[in-house]
C-alpha cells in the first residue's frame, strides 16, 4: 500500500473527511492568494528513560491534526487545529482567507516529483518491537555498562521511537504523502577515578526499526564508547587558550558546519539579508577544496525525506562547490520570492507549525589527505573529536562551540586529553582557513536534532576530518 492509500485510512476513514468536502474549503481559503496547502498529520511517539538504576520515565503520545497555509507575498497566514472535522477547517479557511482580501496573486505552480521512492519503511517502530523488548534492552544496557567497569557509578539510558504520516493537499488538485519512522537511542555514563568524576555519552537512530539494537553487538558498542569517552576525560588535563591550528574530527563535528554555516545558508535569511552570505552566490566563501552538500535522499538517515513538508522531492542540493558559492537552500515561499526553485527544504515540527527552510542531512564532501597527514602536519594545535553545546549568531556568523573530547597536538602527534576547550570564531571566516581536508567522510550515527524558531526537527551532520589555522581556543590553561 503506497503513502496516498494509507493515508486515505488515517485522514478519510477513520475521521468525517472526505477528500470531496474538504478540497473545497482549501480552494476557497486560498483563492486570491499565492500559494498555500492543507497539511494533514497522525504522529505516535514513545519514549523510556533509565536512570539511576530503574525506570524513570515511560511516555507515550498520539496526535492528529491540520494545519492550513496560505501566502500572498511576503505574508501569510497559518491556522492549525487538532479537531478534525470540517467546522474546524472552515474556520481555519476563514482565517486564512483575511491574508488574501484585497490581494490578487497568482497560484504558484505545483511541486514536481511529490511521490518520490520512498527512503525508509512505512512500518511503525512503536509496534515492530514489543514494549516488553524494549524495557529488558534497557535493563541489559545499564547491567552491561555498570560491570563494564568498577569506576561506573551512574548510567542513563533512553531509547525512543516515533511513526509521522502526513499528507499535503492543494487547490491544484496535487496531493503527497509521506510516512516516516524514526528511532533513537542513547547512553551516558559518570565515572569516578580519585574523587574526580567525569561522564562519556554516545547514541545512535535513524529511519529504521529497532531490530538492530536488539544485537548486543550494536547496542554494547555505544556503551564501550561512551564509557571510552570517560576514561579519557578522566585523564583529561586543562584546555590551552589562544590562537591555535585546530584539527576537527570526522563525522559528529560536522555540528559546527551545521550551525556556524548551515544556518546561513537557508533561503528566508538570505532573502532578508541578515545572513553574511546574502547576495554572494557565485563568490569565494571558503577555502579552495571546501564542498558542501544538504542530501534528503540518503536511505534510512535521521534527516532525510522522502517528500518535504510542502510536497516537493528531497534532493541533493549542492551548497559551496570548491569554495563557492552555488545555492541556498529553498521552501517555496522564499524560493518564489528570490526567483528561483524550491529545493524541497520547506519543513515543519508539526501540523501547529508552519513550514520554512530547513537543512537536512549537511555534510562536508571528502578531500585528498589522510587523517594521518593531517595530525602530522601540525607542530602545536588542538584535535576535536565530538562536540557537546554551541551557539551560533546567523547575522555575524560568529560561533562558540564546547568540546566535549579533544587532545593537545605536539610535533604532530596526539597528546594528553584535555577538558574544557572551547572553539571561539566566525563561520565565514573559520570556512576560509581550511588549509587540509580528509578522505574519510563520515556521517554521524543520528542523534541529531535541530531548532529554528522555536521549531526543532531530526537532521544528519557530517564531514572528514579538517584541519584549520588560526582558531581562538578559550580555555583554563593560559601558561
Amino acid at each position: 500500500m503506497d503513502a496516498i492509500s494509507k493515508t486515505n485510512t488515517l485522514f478519510f476513514d477513520n475521521t468525517e473527511l472526505t477528500e470531496e468536502s474538504v478540497m473545497p474549503l482549501v480552494s476557497d481559503a486560498l483563492a486570491g492568494g499565492d500559494d498555500g496547502e492543507l497539511f494533514l498529520e497522525e504522529s505516535h511517539s514513545e519514549s523510556l528513560a533509565f536512570d539511576d538504576g530503574r525506570m524513570k520515565a515511560s511516555n507515550y503520545d498520539r496526535s492528529l491534526g491540520f494545519g492550513l497555509r496560505g501566502l500572498a507575498g511576503e505574508a501569510h497566514g497559518y491556522a492549525h487545529s487538532d479537531a478534525m472535522t470540517l467546522d474546524a477547517i472552515k474556520r481555519a479557511s476563514n482565517t486564512i482567507k483575511a491574508v488574501n482580501q484585497g490581494y490578487g496573486g497568482t497560484f504558484n505552480l505545483a511541486p514536481e516529483g511529490g511521490h518520490n521512492t520512498p527512503l525508509y519503511s512505512d512500518e511503525n517502530p512503536l509496534e515492530a518491537t514489543d514494549f516488553t523488548a524494549k524495557v529488558k534492552l534497557i535493563e541489559e544496557m545499564d547491567a552491561y555498562a555498570r560491570g563494564r567497569d568498577p569506576l561506573v557509578k551512574q548510567v542513563s539510558i533512553s531509547i525512543a521511537s516515533e511513526w509521522r504520516a502526513i499528507r499535503i493537499m492543494r487547490p491544484d488538485g496535487f496531493q503527497a504523502a509521506d510516512i516516516r519512522p524514526l528511532v533513537r537511542l542513547n547512553v551516558s555514563v559518570v565515572m569516578e577515578k580519585n574523587g574526580r568524576m567525569e561522564g562519556g555519552s554516545s547514541g545512535a537512530g535513524g529511519r529504521v526499526m529497532f531490530d538492530q539494537w536488539l544485537d548486543p553487538k550494536a547496542w554494547q558498542a555505544e556503551i564501550d564508547e561512551a564509557i571510552r569517552q570517560a576514561r579519557v576525560n578522566l585523564e583529561s588535563i586543562a584546555a590551552p587558550a589562544g590562537e591555535l591550528e585546530v584539527v576537527l574530527g570526522s563525522g559528529w563535528p560536522g555540528v559546527m558546519l551545521h550551525e556556524a554555516v548551515g544556518h546561513g545558508l537557508e533561503g528566508d535569511f538570505n532573502r532578508k539579508g541578515t545572513s553574511l552570505f546574502s547576495g554572494r552566490m557565485g563568490e569565494q566563501v571558503a577555502s579552495k577544496g571546501v564542498s558542501v552538500v544538504d542530501d534528503g535522499t540518503i536511505e534510512n538517515r535521521r534527516g532525510s525525506i522522502t517528500i518535504d513538508d510542502e510536497g516537493t522531492a528531497s534532493r541533493r542540493n549542492v551548497l559551496i562547490e570548491d569554495g563557492i558559492l552555488v545555492g541556498y537552500m529553498q521552501d517555496r515561499q522564499n524560493a518564489r520570492l528570490m526567483g528561483v526553485e524550491p529545493t524541497g527544504n520547506g519543513r515543519r515540527e508539526s501540523f501547529a507549525h508552519a513550514p520554512m527552510p530547513r537543512m537536512t542531512n549537511t555534510f562536508m564532501m571528502s578531500g585528498n589527505h589522510s587523517h594521518e597527514e593531517i595530525i602530522q602536519s601540525v607542530k602545536k594545535g588542538l584535535y576535536a573529536v565530538n562536540f557537546g553545546g554551541g551557539q551560533v549568531d546567523i547575522t555575524s556568523g560568529k560561533f562558540v562551540f564546547s568540546a566535549s573530547e579533544a587532545y593537545l597536538i605536539e610535533n604532530g602527534k596526539i597528546g594528553a586529553p584535555v577538558k574544557g576547550a572551547t572553539l571561539i570564531g566566525n563561520g565565514p571566516d573559520a570556512m576560509s582557513k581550511i588549509t587540509m581536508i580528509g578522505d574519510n567522510l563520515k556521517l554521524d550515527n543520528g542523534v541529531g536534532t535541530c531548532g529554528k524558531a522555536g521549531q526543532g526537527v531530526p537532521v544528519g551532520v557530517g564531514q572528514p576530518t579538517l584541519k584549520m589555522g588560526g582558531i581562538t581556543i578559550g580555555g583554563t590553561d593560559i601558561g
